[in-house]
């Protein structure tokens, strides 16, 4: 048996040696091409929109911040633990071979060098991580731009609260952590090697560490002292309590006191350096307590003595002045200094030919509902299963034969979802089918005689008033519900391999992508990058990803316009508009802050919260506090080739400004703006419901009622759902009593503040209507747009609010017995979005009301009309005669024409007295049996399928449409207008 020589080792031995750091090499290169792969994919994406400016100037920005914050904080501890390391006594006091400080010296010398890296490298990453994602306020003080305006206590432009004082504040915030982590790190740097012993007899501190010490010290009091000063400036956007700002107990006593706490600071922190030298540590161990103790009294008991016994005894005549601060600059922050309130006597009798001056606006009011109509466009407009249409659609104008018209649109998106289990391979759902096709447009007054919509554009291949598939673009590669990536593209000659659109009985087009949507991902580089970020092998194998392959991915409007401008916060509905020949999404943007002097703090979420974004209708907007917005910037994003645009809508907003320095040529001027965008552009949601929500309060420019809380109003709550949130506001064309012709407004009411058990009594207080009319000139701002119209009711008023005329409709015997009857057959009835607009001296509620069947295909459709003024109300299937029962038959709307208001013809007289008539007992009697003809229907339907006899279920929908038909014969017959057609059921096959 032979014996390995000592020392030598086995081949098996090294390679198993080797094995662990081959391992580990390995994964650190995997970790770090994953990493490059994101970063530069994002290159490339920033690249290919021409914004890679951006993508380089914000990362220069966080990684210089993230180095210069890591390298103080770095050097501080390693300065703290070096000096103390090198000040450890010769010959220091020793307990003993048992002292542990023996023991733990032991240990740490082997590492000694490697922690004294170790430590401040760590505490230096955390440090430069946090400080990075402070990058905003440290550019926005690097470039700041004046205000134009100073504060009314300090007399300093604001720009030092919006882009100053928030910088210097984080400043002396990350210093003062610096200084408090070096010091302990030093501290124990000290005692563990000596120059601090705690015995028995006390504690023994050697001179360098006395030094040491003292001049940490004395840099925390100072860095103390410039908190104190900067907290004077803060206090003016300070919002402890009812009202935002400096009140009087923050100007005469918390003002002056953090000045005096400052100086004493100071004071303390020179005395820190004297004992330093002399080595006497009595004051400033004395002038510490001191300044401890006086910032008790000084910051805390003395204003609470102020506020409690000299303020809070005559709030009113004290805090007047300041409150009165806080309203002027809370409705500047919020852009409501320019509000035009104007008291409405709303009269509540509907007389005849009331409406005679309001006949535009009641011809363009619109009966659709963008919530509810989206199943009625994806079963009349979705052509194919893997389409859809946004569960909102939204509201524009558009003109039509010289005449501006209310407009319900919508894109036909790509719904990947729709394609069966067997079509929803890689192949198909990545290279297939990646766009949806062309605009759906209806009229927004507009319904046909079975209360389907009227297109003015629709279908496969696109037709209509907004143009033909040769006049626009109608293919969507970029929408709200966008696939994840697609690869299109392909070199000239090619087969087209994406699916286009249906040709009727000739197949399916097929189509290639021709723009420059995406980065090239041809190359076998840019493959495995692409691979790698998206984890897709087939990515990189599959024979569809060409030399002239580009991948389309973030592909939300909203996402795009916020990874371009980081700075801006997104509004939360987008919409579409065919705009010189391209479908574009027009995204609204805001500059916000929440330092702006005086302002009250909305929290922006809440504040935006409605029946909308409850139901995951639309965007949330993100939860942070704000006291200032402005809708700087106007957006929009291409749907075809995803490019984005941004516009200085309001070029001279100071943090705009500000942002075009930091980003320079990255924001287009207002003079591009074409006519055809011009002319579409909307108020923004947002921003209209934050104002709103802050109106509720600071409609009240008296600075006594405000601190009386005697006049505030509320947002009423959505009587169509049963959820307590708020009504959204509404977009529809109207004319303010004080305005000369109708414009596009933006709309929503007010009532009298929501108290705990309900509204003490909804009635309305209030209307506020934003002007969205930016007009059609090319580059110009129309002169009317923003302009916020405020009718003021007195509140003595008797005009009901929106939840008592929904009370109304449903309590009404009349209404609630034909809308039972409509709920018979298998029908749901759902109310619509209940307008209001102030028309014939008045208020008018106008609500559209939809019947669905239930089955699986079914759509609401418009089949009556409820309307309200007063105490009285009408109900008919069209507008006109709803309105001609309520007005005596005489409203002065303009009737008799089926472009107006969907009537279809002439406007028939109600029955005698008005309202909603009762009916005649032979009528009443023909409703029934048809209502029971159409139940056995049903039925016998329900057998049919169930038995799989297609025949006869065929039978019975025959038979169900003809009840269906005349039972509502039968109805209006009873209510003394024209009856509607019949909506037939669709049979399985269809």
């Amino acid at each position: 048996m032979t014996t390995r020589p000592e020392g030598s080792y086995s081949p098996l031995r090294r390679r198993r040696g080797a094995l662990v750091p081959t391992i580990v090499i390995v994964g650190v290169l995997v970790v770090g091409f994953v990493f490059f792969s994101q970063l530069w994919t994002d290159v490339l994406w920033y690249q290919q929109l021409g914004f890679v400016e951006v993508f380089v100037r914000q990362n220069l920005a966080r990684g210089l911040v993230f180095l210069v914050a890591a390298g103080v904080m770095a050097a501080a501890i390693y300065a703290a633990m070096r000096t103390a390391y090198r000040a450890r006594p010769v010959y220091a006091p020793d307990g003993g071979p048992q002292d542990p400080l023996v023991r733990y010296q032991e240990q740490l010398e082997p590492v000694r060098r490697i922690v004294m890296a170790g430590v401040p490298i760590v505490f230096g990453l955390f440090a430069g991580a946090a400080a990075a994602s402070q990058w905003q306020k440290v550019v926005l003080f690097l470039n700041q731009v004046p205000y134009g305006q100073s504060d009314p206590e300090f007399g300093i432009d604001l720009s030092f609260y919006l882009m100053t004082l928030p910088f210097l504040g984080t400043l002396v915030g990350y210093l003062l952590g610096v200084v408090v982590i070096a010091g302990i790190a030093g501290l124990l740097t000290h005692y563990l090697y000596g120059s601090i012993r705690i015995s028995e007899s006390g504690v023994y501190t050697a001179r360098p560490a006395q030094l040491h010490l003292a001049i940490t010290g004395a840099v925390l009091l100072l860095l103390v002292a410039a908190n104190f000063w900067l907290d004077r400036y803060s206090s003016l956007y300070g919002s402890g309590g009812r009202f935002s700002g400096a009140l009087y107990t923050d100007v005469n006593a918390v003002i002056p006191t953090k000045a005096i706490l400052a100086a004493a600071a100071v004071i303390v922190a020179v005395l820190f350096i004297v004992a330093a030298v002399v080595g006497r540590w009595r004051l400033p161990l004395i002038g510490t307590a001191m300044l401890v103790i006086t910032a008790i009294l000084a910051g805390g008991v003395y204003p609470w003595a102020i506020q409690q016994f000299q303020v809070r005894p005559s709030e009113q005549n004290f805090e007047k002045r300041y409150v009165e601060r806080n309203i002027t600059l809370t409705r500047a922050a919020y852009g409501l200094d320019g509000v035009e309130v104007k008291p409405y006597q709303a009269t509540t009798d509907a007389t005849a030919g009331a409406l005679r001056k309001d006949a535009q606006t009641t011809a363009n009011i619109r009966l659709l509902d963008p919530t509810l109509v989206s199943s009625t466009f994806q079963q009349l407009e979705q052509y194919r299963p893997y389409y859809q249409f946004a569960p909102t659609l939204n509201v524009d104008r558009y003109m039509v034969d010289g005449k501006t018209q209310d407009t319900v649109i919508a894109v036909r998106e790509l719904n990947p979802e729709g394609l069966s289990a067997s079509q929803r391979t890689w192949y198909n759902q990545h290279i297939v089918y990646t766009h949806g096709y062309g605009v759906v447009a209806a009229y927004g007054n507009k319904s046909s005689s079975d209360g389907k919509p009227v297109f003015m554009q629709s279908g496969i291949p696109s037709t209509g008033v907004l143009g033909t598939d040769e006049s626009y673009e109608p293919r969507i590669y970029f929408g709200e519900d966008s696939p994840e990536y697609s690869v299109v593209g392909a070199p000239e000659g090619a087969a087209p391999r994406e699916q286009d659109r249906p040709q009727g009985g000739t197949g399916e087009a097929q189509y290639t992508f021709e723009g420059d949507g995406g980065p090239q991902v041809g190359g076998l580089f840019n493959k495995l990058l692409y691979a790698t970020k998206f984890q897709s092998t087939d990515l990189l194998f599959s024979d569809g990803v060409n030399d002239e392959s580009q991948i389309l991915y973030d592909r939300n409007p909203r996402d795009r316009v916020e990874k371009v401008a980081p700075y801006l916060t997104i509004d939360g509905n987008i919409y579409p508009a065919v705009i010189d020949g391209r479908v574009k999404w027009i995204v609204d943007a805001y500059t916000t802050s929440q330092y702006f002097p005086y302002a009250q703090q909305q929290q922006l979420q809440q504040a935006t919260a409605d029946s909308q974004t409850a139901a995951g209708r639309t965007s949330q907007l993100p939860a942070s506090s704000i006291n200032y917005i402005r809708n700087s910037v106007k957006a929009t994003v291409d749907a075809y080739d995803g490019s984005v645009t941004l516009y200085a809508w309001d070029p001279e907003e100071p943090l705009l400004k500000t942002w075009q320095k930091v980003f320079p040529n990255t924001v287009k001027p207002i003079s591009e703006m074409s006519a055809g965008l011009i002319s579409h552009v909307r108020y923004p949601e947002d921003l209209f419901k934050v104002q709103r929500e802050l109106l509720t309060r600071y409609h009240v420019t008296d600075p006594v009622s405000l601190m009386k809380n005697d006049d505030v109003w509320s947002v009423p709550n959505d009587p169509t759902v049963a959820t307590g949130v708020k009504q959204p506001p509404f977009y529809m064309t109207l004319q303010m009593p004080d305005q000369k012709a109708p414009s596009f407004q933006l709309t929503s009411s007010f009532i009298p503040q929501t108290v705990e058990g309900g509204v003490s009594r909804e009635v309305m207080y209030g209307f506020l209507a934003a002007d969205s009319d930016a007009g059609a000139k090319a580059g110009v701002k129309g002169p009317e747009y923003g302009k916020l119209r405020l009718l003021q009711l007195p509140t003595d008023t008797l005009v009901p609010g929106p939840g008592q005329v929904q009370n109304k409709f449903n309590s009404d015997p009349t209404v609630s017995q034909a809308l039972n009857l409509l709920r018979q057959g298998a029908s749901d009835v759902l109310n619509g979005n209940l307008l209001t607009l102030p028309v014939g001296g008045g208020l008018l509620y106008v609500q559209p009301v939809y019947v669905k069947s239930t089955g699986q295909t079914s759509y609401p459709t418009l089949q009556r009309v409820l309307v309200a003024f007063g105490d009285k109300i009408g109900f008919a299937p069209t507008l006109d005669a709803a309105l001609d029962q309520l007005f005596g038959g005489d409203s002065g709307a303009a009737a008799g024409d089926s472009d107006k208001n969907g009537s279809g013809g002439k406007t028939p007289t109600p029955p005698a007295g008005g309202g909603t008539g009762g009916g005649t007992p032979s009528a009443q009697a023909e409703l029934k049996a048809a209502l029971q003809e159409a139940n056995q229907a049903i039925k016998d339907g329900q057998a049919a399928l169930a038995a799989g006899d297609f025949g006869a279920y065929g039978e019975a929908q025959k038979k169900l449409s003809a009840a269906i038909q005349r039972a509502l014969e039968a109805e209006a017959a009873a209510a003394g207008t024209p009856a509607p057609t019949a909506t037939p059921t669709p049979s399985p096959t269809q």
